[in-house]
């Protein structure tokens, strides 16, 4: 067995060294590598290898570690410094490399190690303000000497870790990228809140909205791309009194200039499909407050997340964090659990900005010339010399776009203004949730949270259950924040908050339950505007039916619930397309197409063919739709597909149906039929082309990569169902990254959770993506907390870390 093994790590190892020469232009020292003392051998590791009893420098009392069947350390501390200590050290001996990647993600230094290839990537984080953000956070988190201690304690632990390591016992992707992990400190430390800023916040469509506008004009715009439209299912129900008077709204008249960008820069993709939901005990079977969590996120390795179980005086709560931050993020304690689901919310505007000349020291505003700041972002370049990017600010924020970064050639500046910018401390928020043990205590937490917007579920011990929408949010005028905006002109700024008096909450309903899937977060009686650029209109809905109908629920429903493969998109949709076909003119492999989706029950289980036919079909229709747009050479958006299909079925003659390369004019009816011709020949091209069957899971394909993206290290092709806009909402590259359902019963709370990875992020490790296959089946893990950890079967190990003296 173990020579197999070596055998087979041998060739992943040859495989990475010859993907990384591919990928980054160098190959990692072979000898080093290779050497059995001191190269990949040594990153072969069993599920548990930490030594019963530790000697660490740092700590000032002993600590008990249980860890369980999952890998999950249970850290038992006598005060917050060792417990906070103890999590940093065990999740650098877990997560090291990750940690070091994030950082360097997100203060822009990837090309120190990656080369020229990543100095693109820097120059953007650093522009748009990650790096800023980072910094400016950690200078507010030390002004607060609880959530200082905290950092240092747990960033002390990290490197706790490091100072004992040899190159031996490296990370295997320091190995094959040929550094070494260095210092860890309490900056890092402050890094999720700018990472998770940039993924939940920043997707905006400013700039391509203003060149539609241009193109398009109002009319046509506003049709496309409407603020709301029917059926929303919002996460406060409709119909809502609100019991404030709103505060006064930004009403001057909105100026877009037309101007016109190119290019724009890279984004997160806009959704991936989060939901929670919980139930009241009035709900439920047992008459427990039940509760389900799944953040739905890209999907790597090793996993965003990392589970751990914080116990010392005042804490004693479970669930996960991203690694290098010593908090909980989502879980729960002995009173209350927590869960959260991006809330699309528009949080950055764009300005134009004048210079006064070529040296940008001047800009103008209100009628005069203004200062302003130019910062110089020195870039170092692994195997290069460093790299130099001057970024200008003005009161706006960074100037992003100008002479030197994606702005047609310096024709355009634009100034981002971003709420992540503002100073805040979300840090003291989850601190104080980790610690809340009642609603009261969470709603009091959340007057320091400023973002990235979440829709935040709890529900409690003692019954209660409510939704929560904080953060900072500019209020503005109704359109306003949509385009590009005149820089110039005060009147374009929005500076006034909406109060944290009148957040969006809801608590306790009637109906016995509350949801979130990343919909439209009220209706238009709100007294505030809000926008974004994409809401999900499908998977709210179907959550909201199935907990409708279900009547009384208990912990099996939510499990069912979470991996619910149904497409709502395609019930309402394929009636409408397969009612407009003319059957009269079938061959054979039309009729086979035809009666597989007439038989086909909308749900997208991984082993059918139904589901891959009919997202083959309606992306063909999709495409066809919009050949007008892709006509237009600057950079744009498109119509959401519940828009398009809400035209599909309300105004069937719409010129967007009507085919630019034919001189006939067409409708959607006669599009809906050419696309199934060319689905039908398609499918005939993929069965002559692939061995394998057209089956969803194969088509769909979803990957789990590593972050180097090296295949060895990677899952493809996972067997999962589900897909985009439906509640399992796995899709190729993105899925339910942690799936949580808590029962929170009188004797304390049982918990199940998976996520698609493992505790370990070394590929070494024999556990490495060991989850990955129950989390595609549906599986859940029975989570181990509370009096039950000490005498649980699930404990395999139990360590003891004492101070060395």
């Amino acid at each position: 067995m173990k020579t197999i093994r070596f055998l087979i790590l041998l060739a992943i190892t040859l495989a990475v060294a010859i993907s990384l020469n591919s990928k980054f232009g160098e190959t990692p020292p072979l000898a080093k590598l290779l050497s059995p003392f001191e190269g990949y051998l040594q990153n072969i590791e069993s599920t548990y290898s930490i030594n019963e009893s530790l000697n660490i420098d740092g700590l000032s009392e002993s600590v008990k570690v249980q860890f369980d069947d999952l890998q999950i350390p249970h850290i038992y501390a006598k005060n917050n410094h060792d417990l906070y200590f103890t999590q940093g050290y065990l999740t650098a001996r877990d997560r090291l490399w990750q940690m070091d990647i994030f950082a360097r993600m997100t203060l822009g230094r990837l090309s120190e190690v990656l080369g020229e290839r990543a100095l693109n990537f820097d120059r953007l984080n650093r522009r748009i303000g990650l790096k800023k953000i980072t910094h400016d956070l950690w200078s507010t988190v030390q002004k607060d000497e609880e959530l200082r201690e905290m950092i240092v304690a747990y960033s002390d632990g990290v490197n706790a870790y490091i100072d004992q390591l040899s190159y031996a016992k490296y990370p295997i992707e320091f190995k094959l990228l040929d550094y070494e992990p260095e210092k860890w400190s309490p900056l890092k430390s402050c890094m999720a809140y700018a990472m998770l800023c940039n993924t939940l916040s920043r997707s905006e469509s400013d700039l391509e909205n203003t060149n539609l506008l241009k193109v398009l004009g109002k009319k046509d715009f506003d049709l496309l791309f409407p603020d709301q439209l029917g059926n929303l299912d919002p996460i406060i129900p409709t119909g809502t009194k609100w019991d404030f008077d709103p505060a006064q709204t930004f009403s001057s008249t909105v100026r877009n200039p037309m101007a016109s960008i190119e290019k724009t820069i890279d984004k997160p993709s806009p959704l991936y499909g989060s939901n929670n939901f919980v139930a009241s005990g009035q709900k439920t079977t047992n008459g427990n407050v039940l509760f389900a969590n799944e953040t739905d996120l890209k999907l790597d390795q090793p996993s965003i997340w990392h589970a751990a179980h914080l116990n010392a005086d005042g804490i004693n709560t479970m669930g996960v964090t991203v690694p290098g931050t010593p908090v909980i993020l989502i879980g729960f304690n002995d009173s209350l659990v927590w869960g959260l689901t991006n809330s699309p919310r528009d949080q950055v505007d764009w300005y134009t900005v004048q210079f006064k000349n070529d040296e940008r020291k001047e800009y103008w505003y209100n009628n005069q010339w203004f200062k302003t700041e130019q910062v110089i972002e020195k870039i170092k370049i692994r195997g290069s010399d460093p790299f130099m990017d001057t970024v200008v600010y003005v009161h706006h924020g960074p100037v992003v776009y100008d002479r030197n970064f994606y702005s047609n050639h310096g024709k355009l500046n634009c100034a981002m203004r971003w709420v992540a910018h503002l100073e805040g401390n979300s840090y003291r928020t989850l601190y104080n949730i980790n610690r809340s043990q009642s609603a009261a205590d969470f709603k009091n937490a959340l007057k320091t949270f400023q973002g990235p917007p979440n829709n935040i579920l709890i529900g409690t011990a003692q019954g209660d259950i409510g939704i929560y929408l904080p953060g900072k949010f500019p209020i503005k005028s109704r359109g306003a924040g949509k385009f590009l905006m005149d820089g110039s002109s005060p009147s374009q700024e929005f500076s006034t908050m909406i109060p944290f008096e009148h957040m969006l909450q809801y608590e306790n309903p009637e109906k016995g339950f509350l949801s979130s899937a990343n919909q439209h977060p009220a209706d238009s009686t709100y007294p505030y505007y809000y926008y974004d650029h994409h809401y999900e209109f499908y998977r709210n809905r179907r959550v909201n039916d199935r907990l409708e109908k279900l009547g009384q629920v208990d912990v099996k429903d939510f499990k069912k619930l979470q991996n619910d493969n149904y497409n709502y998109h395609a019930s309402e949709i394929l009636p409408t397309l397969l009612d407009s076909l003319d059957t009269t003119t079938f061959t054979p492999r039309h009729w086979s197409y035809y009666q597989a989706l007439s038989k086909w029950d909308y749900f997208n289980e991984a082993e059918l063919k139904a589901p891959s036919m009919y997202k083959l079909w309606w992306d063909i229709l999709y495409r066809n739709t919009w050949d007008e747009l892709d006509t237009i050479t600057s950079a744009i958006t498109y119509p959401d597909k519940f828009i398009a299909s809400y035209l599909i079925k309300n105004q069937p003659d719409l010129k967007y149906f009507n085919r630019l390369s034919t001189p006939q004019e067409e409708n959607a009816s006669d599009l809906i039929k050419i696309s199934f011709d060319q689905a039908v020949d398609s499918l005939e091209a993929w069965d002559e082309a692939n061995e394998t069957d057209f089956v969803w899971y194969l088509v769909k394909g979803t990957e789990i990569n590593h972050l180097l993206q090296l295949d060895p290290f990677s899952f493809k092709n996972v067997k999962i169902g589900g897909g985009k806009s439906i509640v399992n909402a796995a899709s190729k590259f993105a899925g339910p990254s942690w799936r949580m359902i808590v029962d929170m019963g009188p004797d304390g709370p049982e918990a199940w959770g998976i996520y698609p990875g493992s505790q370990s992020g070394n590929p070494g490790n024999e556990s490495y993506g060991g989850m990955i296959n129950d989390w595609a089946a549906g599986k859940y893990y029975k989570l181990t907390f509370g009096p039950q950890v000490k005498d649980s079967k699930n404990i395999k190990q139990t360590v003891t870390l004492l101070p060395k003296r």
